[in-house]
């Protein structure tokens, strides 16, 4: 009677579980990967409010220090059509 075919071999056990560094990688990117969303919807919120402040109330923009120009070319980075 052979008793090691019950036995887990060392391939197998490499195959069955992920290695500890596999899943903190794969945390580390899903990390990054929320974080370059956040730092987007943070950039597109502030020009949607830039966009907002330059047509209401212009005279504010001397007020955060920008110009005219800057203001504009912040603008034009929103996609087409919220613009």
């Amino acid at each position: 009677m052979n008793n090691n075919t019950l036995c887990v071999g060392p391939a197998q056990t490499k195959r069955a579980r992920p290695s500890a560094r596999r899943i903190s990688h794969r945390r580390y990117s899903l990390v990054n990967l929320f974080s370059t969303i956040a730092a987007w919807r943070e950039r597109t919120h502030f020009r949607w409010e830039l966009k907002r402040l330059a047509k209401d109330t212009p005279y504010l923009i001397d007020d955060i220090g920008l110009t005219k120009e800057q203001v504009e070319e912040e603008i034009a980075k929103l996609p087409f059509w919220q613009r």
